[in-house]
């Protein structure tokens, strides 16, 4: 059974509270629209750009920008490697949102089968290995790491994924995601597309455990800017039989949960930077239209009257802007209307 060993260290809870306290500030704001579509779209980008650049895709960021833009009909493999994880960042987003993903074995094997798609033999597309595999390192030229045996994937991947189930509810996500991640590095499940895959569909664990990573957020770019230290953290070096009782996840973990940081304060740097319009900033009398229907559940004009000592025209005009920003909703009309959360 897979129990892995692990310190909860001063540094890795700091993180965990850490990040709480970002994504709560995150949460609490508001932001135009445009912005966050447009974070949205750059998120992508980068997550494609950096992912593929990990595994040692060449494409430069703007190379994957103009790509992901123009979409060619002629491709190499190193674009078709491009197009092929955006498109799996954007149907993942997606099945998330309609709740229509659980994270399990087949679930692996569909992600892997994205990100490889026309990149690899058929037969090891889509799924789990059925023959051994080499980690290489292409700059010393020698093999690095021998994963398990392939016939033990499945009964690995099976044990790794009843640690998730049972402690769910005991050991914080941000832990359970960052075991899973490493764990699946470990196993090596398939002949190509490991990496990719173990964050994709680390993305995805984090995002059905309430940290939802795709739509402004790239953790991929943490690892991409020092690519060494990753592999440094999240690998293995020799036979995985000698080295499987003195696997610690501690040092990862940190690592992991540093990442997350970072890119959370690049994130909201960025989205500050991108609000900085004064037309498009929320005042405090905004704000207190959002948290009255946040409590309430909708808002009239004589509500607004009663929270505020700005005049009946200037109140209409605050209405307009939240509903131009479409984050309130107009329903009735005359003396019947009131205002909702879109």
């Amino acid at each position: 059974m897979f129990n892995p060993i692990y310190t909860i260290t001063n540094r890795l809870l700091g993180n965990i509270k850490r990040i709480a306290e970002i994504v709560t500030d995150l949460n609490s704001r508001s932001f135009p629209r445009v912005v966050l579509l447009e974070m949205e779209r750059r998120a992508r980008a980068v997550s494609a750009f950096s992912s593929t650049s990990i595994e040692g895709n060449p494409l430069p960021l703007t190379d994957v920008e103009r790509i992901l833009k123009n979409r060619p009909e002629y491709i190499r493999d190193s674009e078709k490697e491009v197009l092929n994880y955006n498109k799996a960042l954007v149907e993942l987003d997606e099945l998330i949102k309609a709740k229509k993903i659980s994270l399990d074995i087949n679930w692996l094997e569909k992600i892997q089968k994205m990100v490889t798609n026309d990149l690899i033999a058929k037969h090891r597309c889509g799924h789990i290995r059925q023959e051994p595999v080499f980690v290489n390192d292409p700059r010393a030229r020698k093999t690095i790491y021998w994963p398990p045996d392939h016939q033990e994937v499945i009964p690995m991947l099976k044990d790794l994924f009843e640690f998730l189930k049972k402690n769910k509810q005991t050991i914080d996500p941000l832990v359970l995601a960052g075991i899973f991640h490493r764990q699946f590095v470990i196993v090596h499940p398939f002949v190509d597309g490991n990496g990719r895959t173990a964050r994709l569909a680390t993305k995805v664990l984090l995002a059905k455990m309430g940290l939802d990573t795709f739509n402004l957020f790239s953790f991929e770019n943490y690892y991409n800017n020092n690519v060494t230290k990753y592999f440094e953290e999240v690998g293995l070096l020799g036979n995985y039989y000698d080295l499987k009782n003195q696997i610690d996840f501690t040092s990862w973990l940190e690592y992991f949960t540093d990442g997350i940081i970072d890119e959370l304060l690049r994130v909201t740097k960025e989205l500050e930077k991108e609000a900085i319009n004064p037309d498009d900033v929320l005042k405090e009398y905004h704000q207190k239209i959002i948290d009255f229907i946040k409590e309430k559940g909708f808002i009239t004009d004589k509500d607004y009257a009663l929270l505020t000592d700005r005049a009946k025209p200037t109140r209409n005009l605050d209405f307009r802007k939240l509903i131009d920003r479409k984050i309130i909703v107009k329903i009735g009309k005359g003396r019947a209307t009131y205002y909702k959360l879109r």
